[in-house]
């Protein structure tokens, strides 16, 4: 090698040394304004204890409308305005019942309705219970031993899926009311989907088709899950009586509230930050959502508390309607469509506060092998790889348009103990957690706008 091209060598290698040493500055300063300084955590409470569950379509829902407009508006946003879309407007009603007769016995069961269930008769059903392990079992009793009976379903999440456990159980709740009707069931019951043995029962959309005869649809927490197939396998007479009050509405006008800085070099290359404001009505959201959103702020409020200005322009924005019906996600994709904007890169926050373990990207080989070379950058704040495959439910639909999606993973294995059911509260987020998951958010939206995609 002549001394010109090791001139150029040495040159090219104390620049890009000295390039990360700046990033790695950089980053430690995020962290040192978020852990020291962080909104995140009472910005949650607020939105847990103050305006509490936020279904879509529902008065708190847009009160979380109103809060989180302020938030970021406080947190220095540039810019902040609202994304209308309309919204399904389901209603859950007075507290449902589950009553099981056995042996001359009585025992009430821990129920709820499944989100979009339609409701029971007044009076409630009675019948008989057919427990299922699965679809296939379902299928192979005759109809007119299922017709008239109210179907269980007793599907486990399984425990030996250390990954992937909830997409492999939640088919039941999706999809069982539309199978079960097909046999002449005239109701349908899951085994919430979750690891953990208690007494909450579970939510969640389930889905109807127009083809089928509709029936109620209803969760039982997994200990009495586990206490009815007991009685069923005594093949003693079992009766199951089971009322919900549900009703659906028209859809109604509701909002994503976006929050931004502007680029200062790039400002029509748009970086998202995002979570869903809404949630389901047993808890108050606090994992599921809650803490998504208000690590999205904290991407806003961090990057003007330290004065800087990135190259390009960056949102954080509070997604509707990701519950049941993805429409502030659809929307969202739609006003970018339709303003052709150009969205290089979103992150979405939408599987607990439970802090950041990895972050996962999607992007073509070139875009995820240039994140990728900032890995080392993220391991002193207990952030260990920069994985292949991320997203999020709203950030889906910018894919389209070519944008790399990236999502923040947790240590989430606590995280379906609380999905969808009552205790998912303010109480059950840690403030380190959530604001180490907010500092992900910041890090990577800081590096993508500075160096591009």
């Amino acid at each position: 090698m002549n001394k010109k091209m090791y001139s150029l060598g040495l040159y090219l290698g104390i620049a890009v040394a000295a390039t990360a040493q700046s990033d790695s500055v950089m980053l430690k300063r995020f962290s040192d304004e978020i852990m020291l300084r962080s909104t995140a955590y009472e910005n949650l409470r607020f939105l847990c204890k103050q305006v509490g569950p936020r279904l879509s379509g529902s008065p708190q829902a847009q009160q979380s409308v109103e809060a989180t407009a302020r938030m970021l508006k406080e947190a220095g946003a540039d810019t902040v305005f609202l994304q209308p879309c309309m919204v399904p407007h389901w209603e859950r009603g007075a507290k449902e019942q589950g009553v099981v007769t056995y042996g001359g016995k009585q025992k009430a069961l821990n129920v709820c309705a499944l989100g979009m269930s339609i409701g029971t008769p007044a009076a409630g059903i009675k019948a008989g219970v057919i427990e299922v392990r699965n679809f296939e079992e379902l299928e192979k009793l005759p109809d007119a031993t299922v017709k008239g009976k109210i179907v269980f379903f007793n599907y486990p999440m399984r425990p030996e899926l250390i990954q992937g456990g909830y997409g492999d159980a939640v088919r039941y709740r999706s999809n069982g009311p539309v199978a079960a009707a097909k046999k002449g069931a005239v109701a349908v019951m899951i085994r919430s989907v979750t690891h953990s043995l208690d007494n909450y029962p579970h939510t969640g959309t389930t889905r109807y088709d127009d083809a089928v005869k509709k029936i109620p649809a209803f969760a039982c927490s997994t200990m009495d899950a586990e206490w009815l197939s007991k009685q069923l396998k005594l093949r003693m007479p079992v009766q199951l009586f089971l009322k919900s009050n549900c009703k659906q509405g028209p859809d109604v006008l509701s909002y994503n509230v976006v929050g931004e800085i502007r680029g200062s070099e790039k400002p029509e290359e748009i970086i998202t930050a995002g979570g869903h404001l809404d949630s389901w009505d047993l808890g108050e959201g606090a994992h599921d959502d809650g803490a998504g959103c208000v690590q999205s702020i904290e991407v806003i409020r961090a990057i003007k508390a330290l004065g800087l200005k990135p190259k390009r322009t960056i949102r954080a924005v509070m997604f509707m309607n990701e519950e049941n019906g993805l429409r502030g996600g659809n929307a969202y994709a739609d006003y970018a469509k339709k303003h052709q904007e150009n969205h290089i890169f979103a992150v979405e926050s939408d599987a607990g506060g439970f802090g950041v373990q990895t972050l996962g990207i999607s992007g073509q080989p070139h875009q995820y092998a240039k994140i990728k070379s900032w890995e080392k950058l993220f391991k002193p704040f207990g952030i260990y790889e920069l994985s292949e495959g991320g997203g999020g439910a709203d950030i889906g639909p910018l894919k389209p348009f070519g944008t790399v999606l990236s999502g923040v993973n947790p240590g989430t294995q606590r995280y379906f103990d609380h999905h969808h059911a009552a205790n998912d509260v303010f109480e059950a987020v840690h403030k380190r957690e959530l604001e180490l998951g907010a500092f992900s958010m910041v890090a990577i939206c800081w590096l993508v706008s500075e160096y591009g995609l």
